[in-house]
């Protein structure tokens, strides 16, 4: 059984710095893209940033490039994000995803429809 599961969220105030970490188990997916998309209130889940195998590519929201960076961690089945200067609006709930239609894709092109595997999700609060 695939089991994603996202740890790190919280309540910050705004320009502050979280973390949130996913910890895969089940199977590796060390050659597939893993990546994190988040989910406000009222509004639909959106891509934030992904990582292709082996971390040949990082493709990143334009609302987070620059003070997002994700990573991961193949021998340990992880992926991370980190998340500097927060503002209101990164507040959501943010999800780490894992795409095994596409192994080895290298490239900027994600969807929430292309993931298969989804965390249970962490809120992230950013206040004014």
């Amino acid at each position: 059984q695939v089991l994603l599961t996202e740890s790190g969220g919280g309540l910050v105030q705004a320009g502050g710095s979280l973390r949130l970490s996913c910890a895969a188990s089940g199977r590796t997916f060390s050659t597939y893209p893993m990546g994190w998309f988040r989910q406000a209130p009222g509004k639909e889940r959106e891509f934030v940033a992904a990582i292709s195998w082996r971390d040949i590519r990082r493709s990143y929201a334009d609302s987070v490039k620059g003070r997002f960076t994700i990573s991961r961690d193949n021998a340990k089945n992880t992926v991370s994000l980190q998340m500097n200067s927060l503002k209101p609006e990164d507040t959501a709930v943010y999800y780490c995803a894992v795409d095994v239609r596409r192994e080895y894709y290298i490239g900027d092109y994600y969807t929430p429809s292309q993931f298969d595997y989804w965390g249970q999700g962490t809120q992230v609060t950013v206040s004014s």
